[in-house]
């Protein structure tokens, strides 16, 4: 007889799916925080004389 506690194959491929899923979306979500400082400390140390350059 099986435990009552114990999960089926289905069950843990599925939690692991959940799993993998979630950590996937949480390390996009990190790379894209990263992108988005790296451009914002990236213009502010340009300075607003970037934007006053002569043609």
């Amino acid at each position: 007889m099986a435990e009552p506690d114990a999960l089926s194959p289905d069950k843990m491929r599925e939690l692991a799916v959940r799993s993998r899923r979630a950590r996937n979306v949480a390390l996009g979500l990190s790379i894209a925080l990263m992108v988005v400082l790296f451009y914002v400390v990236t213009i502010a140390k340009l300075g607003p004389g970037i934007l006053r350059q002569p043609l």
